[in-house]
């Protein structure tokens, strides 16, 4: 016989977890994660979880995964011309590359923890069938890479330091020739 408060705890862990499900969407996992050994353990996985989630909203375009990422006076430290700085900067970006390719595909290659340093290497892939710029896309395969550095704060990426192989992407969306 199962005891009552045995069962309604269990029913009140099982609501937990059904309600973080629904709260956050599923994560990417990283293909390989390097990790300071000395970091304590809370610290690191605080780190690599923004990261993630961080690299998700790219995948998805999410806007709570950005907001939960990102600390509320986040900097971008290479920040694009004509972008704005702090969390709207990125959420613009990924809606103009969503736009041009709605197939965007993100996946996390590498990613080091160090410190309070974390360095994501990302590749995207998808197809060119929206618009950038001036130019129509005709379902023309895209594949580039980036790198990001974030220093994390109290588990939300307070700085980043990001390249994008943006020469390959211009090339591949016909904006520049070969």
């Amino acid at each position: 016989m199962i005891r009552p408060c045995f069962a309604l705890a269990s029913l009140a862990l099982l609501a937990g977890f059904a309600l973080q499900a629904q709260a956050e969407p599923a994560l990417l996992e990283p293909a390989q994660v390097i990790a300071d050994s000395s970091l304590p353990s809370a610290q690191r996985d605080a780190q690599v979880l923004a990261a993630r989630r961080y690299a998700s909203f790219w995948n998805s375009g999410d806007p709570t995964l950005a907001r939960a990422a990102l600390a509320t006076d986040f900097t971008d430290r290479t920040l694009p011309a004509g972008r704005v700085q702090g969390i709207e900067g990125p959420l613009q970006a990924s809606r103009t590359m969503k736009a041009a390719i709605p197939d965007l595909d993100c996946r996390i290659e590498q990613l080091l923890v160090a410190g309070d340093r974390v360095v994501v290497h990302l590749r995207f892939r998808g197809h060119f069938s929206g618009r950038f710029q001036q130019v129509q896309g005709h379902g023309q395969a895209v594949d580039f890479i980036a790198t990001d550095i974030y220093r994390v704060v109290d588990g939300r990426i307070a700085d980043n330091w990001h390249i994008e192989d943006n020469l390959t992407l211009l090339r591949q969306l016909g904006v520049l020739g070969s």
